[in-house]
């Protein structure tokens, strides 16, 4: 069995690596969507999609960070013995 400061360090490194994929996503989303601004019709397909494709992103991101934060609560109780049923 881990120990609860193993399990807190690889919480962290999989939160910064969610969180710095999310960043490098938007920086490549935001490259994307001013190169194409002034092409018509698909400049403004292109804002769209990007801003739906980085709401999704934006979700998947704290939804993975809270599973995280469960994990770590749950290895929390179980080294500390504080998993009593209540």
């Amino acid at each position: 069995m881990a120990s609860y400061s193993d399990v807190q360090k690889a919480v962290r490194v999989e939160k910064f690596r969610i969180w710095f994929a999310w960043l490098c996503g938007g920086w490549v989303a935001v490259g994307i969507m001013v190169t194409t601004k002034d092409v018509e019709i698909w400049g403004t397909v292109a804002q769209i999609v990007f801003i739906g494709l980085g709401i999704a992103a934006t979700v998947a991101a704290v939804r993975m960070t809270n599973a995280l934060n469960r994990r770590a609560e749950r290895e929390r109780r179980a080294v500390l013995g504080d998993d009593y049923p209540g």
